[in-house]
């Protein structure tokens, strides 16, 4: 796992968005995997400006997000499929029909999950996956004791995750309680991994994350598994971490070895 903290979330949505772009310049037909929440957006902004400057393409992308409110469909203002169209779908080059959700308003939700599970296979892969991290530290909606081996399926939303998410609906608005999700093991299955945290509010998370043991009650911990996961953070976000400024020296020395690999996991 690489660890690379900037002094700001500005600075750690363009370290981010270096990622996606290298990848979709040197491999223009990526299936990327996206995270839908308020952390992301600084990245989705700066992917914007890029593809309308011309510095990068989404044409022959295929995308692929983590997770759905079950029961909500494409149109509902509070679906991911929505978010995603607002925030970065309308607003850049890709084929819309290229990009794919769990289908959380479909009669058979467990059916839905297992061709999800096909579709990402029949794709071959996710290249690059984006990934959030919630204040309990779940990945897409694998809350804590969750299964690091688990594919996509229906799962029940802990309170803290509701409380957390309640802001984006209103007072006497239906908050849905359970939601699809790509599993921990799908996840993992991903070539590269990106996670983007920022805020005093995912510090504890992140510490739980990096410096803690694996284990299911914290499952971002699952990433310490992968061999090409990038964990970039804002200087809040790391304000948990027992030595920060050694993961500052570590990406300072590997910049000075090799520039052109910024964002590449060791």
């Amino acid at each position: 796992m690489r660890v690379v903290i900037k002094d700001t979330p500005a600075e750690a949505a363009r370290y981010a968005a270096d990622v996606f772009t290298r990848q979709l310049l040197g491999q223009p037909g990526s299936v990327l995997g996206l995270a839908t929440g308020s952390t992301p957006l600084l990245l989705y902004e700066e992917l914007i400006e890029r593809c309308r400057l011309g510095a990068l393409s989404f044409r022959e992308a295929s995308t692929f997000n983590l997770d759905e409110y079950l029961g909500l469909g494409a149109t509902h203002p509070q679906s991911y499929r929505y978010f995603m169209d607002q925030a970065l779908f309308d607003r850049i080059d890709i084929d819309k029909t290229r990009t794919h959700f769990p289908d959380a308003a479909s009669p058979d939700p467990q059916k839905a999950a297992r061709d999800y599970e096909r579709c990402l296979r029949d794709a071959g892969g996710v290249d690059l996956q984006l990934l959030g991290i919630g204040a309990n530290g779940h990945i897409g909606f694998n809350e804590p004791y969750s299964s690091l081996g688990s594919r996509t399926r229906v799962k029940t939303l802990t309170a803290q995750t509701v409380a957390d998410n309640a802001r984006f609906f209103s007072e006497d608005e239906f908050q849905p309680q359970l939601a699809l999700t790509m599993g921990i093991g799908t996840i993992l299955e991903a070539r590269r991994i990106v996670l983007l945290a920022t805020g005093p509010a995912k510090a504890s998370a992140i510490k739980q994350s990096v410096e803690g043991p694996i284990t299911a009650k914290c499952p971002a911990s699952a990433l310490q598994l992968h061999p090409a996961a990038t964990v970039i953070l804002d200087i809040e976000a790391a304000g948990a971490l027992e030595d920060p400024a050694l993961f500052r020296h570590i990406e300072k020395q590997d910049q000075a070895l090799s520039p052109s690999a910024n964002g590449v996991a060791s």
